[in-house]
């Protein structure tokens, strides 16, 4: 009883993270598309989430390229500039603006200071609290640039590649292996143990790679130190949560449309099986019960407001 309890802070933990940046992504929409940050000419399109697949294929190529020849300072450099690049869209539209020179600097001054902190002191909480912008951030320009078809096709491409690369080629096992060294918010980390330091792990990690041992994330007594879920796996089906809300005209529950709020249930039930995997001891592929929630959470809420499947869907301007 006490192991089984054990593990209910962690995922207290875990769906906190994500409610932070589902409910956030939610807040950024309506503000983001004032901003003109729409970065596609038809959200109707499919053809938008088959391209984003295919760069996405490309991107893990070059990644795990970099971890073979050892050049992770390529890699690090790329999220953190990429990582001041989305805040300061959210800054920007969350924060009062202030001129200086004819720059916002409400935007790029605490941007700037996020990419410092992750490159000087990327503790636990502080790559936490940066994954969670970008999150917002990168979940909520999807979810206004891409419909519910390309939303949907998106979440399901990515669920299959999903399985298929931590199932069938491992490859996403060589690629998490080598990222996580980079401590930058590609992941979010929940401690499981009290005083643990996402910065000493890393230190003590480094130092059994050199004396040709492997230490796990194990703190007293053989207790795991922390548990890690990929940034992408909240953000993923969360762009389904923001499309839902954005383009999809639902009756509101709690101040938020019914899809979009089904949408969120059916994504932390799926994270509530996954985590109850991950306490079994092994990496699991996590798209496949987040986003497979997310769809069939978002399909409850639109047939239950009234909404016919093909419209859904999004099938209906083709059918």
């Amino acid at each position: 009883m006490k192991d089984s309890l054990r593990g209910v802070p962690v995922v207290l933990g875990v769906v906190a993270l994500f409610l932070v940046v589902q409910f956030g992504t939610l807040a950024l929409l309506e503000p983001f598309e004032s901003a003109g940050l729409q970065s596609t000419e038809n959200p109707q399109d499919p053809t938008n989430s088959i391209l984003y697949v295919g760069l996405l294929l490309v991107a893990t190529a070059g990644i795990l390229l970099v971890i073979k020849y050892d050049q992770q300072w390529v890699l690090r450099a790329f999220i953190l500039f990429t990582s001041g690049f989305i805040a300061s869209y959210v800054f920007a539209v969350v924060l009062p603006a202030v001129d200086v020179g004819g720059v916002n600097a409400a935007a790029y001054a605490p941007a700037a200071a996020l990419v410092a902190a992750l490159y000087f002191y990327p503790e636990w909480w502080v790559v936490d609290a940066a994954g969670v912008i970008l999150g917002m951030g990168a979940a909520a320009l999807f979810g206004i640039s891409f419909g519910v078809l390309p939303a949907l096709v998106l979440l399901s491409a990515l669920a299959v590649y999903d399985a298929i690369s931590v199932y069938g080629t491992e490859h996403m096992l060589t690629l998490a292996s080598g990222v996580m060294e980079l401590r930058l918010p590609i992941v979010l980390v929940v401690p499981a143990t009290r005083g643990y330091s996402f910065l000493e792990e890393a230190e003590e990690t480094a130092a059994a790679a050199e004396d040709d041992e492997m230490e796990d994330t194990e703190g007293e007594e053989g207790e795991r130190g922390a548990y890690f879920i990929g940034l992408g796996d909240a953000v993923m089906p969360t762009i389904l949560v923001a499309s839902a809300a954005h383009f999809l005209d639902t009756p509101p529950v709690f101040g938020v449309e019914l899809a979009a709020l089904t949408a969120i249930v059916g994504t932390l039930l799926g994270l509530v099986v996954l985590m109850r995997m991950v306490f079994a001891g092994r990496a699991h592929a996590g798209l496949p019960l987040l986003n497979g929630g997310a769809i069939a959470g978002y399909l409850v809420g639109a047939l239950a407001a009234g909404i016919p499947l093909v419209e859904a869907l999004g099938l209906a301007p083709y059918l």
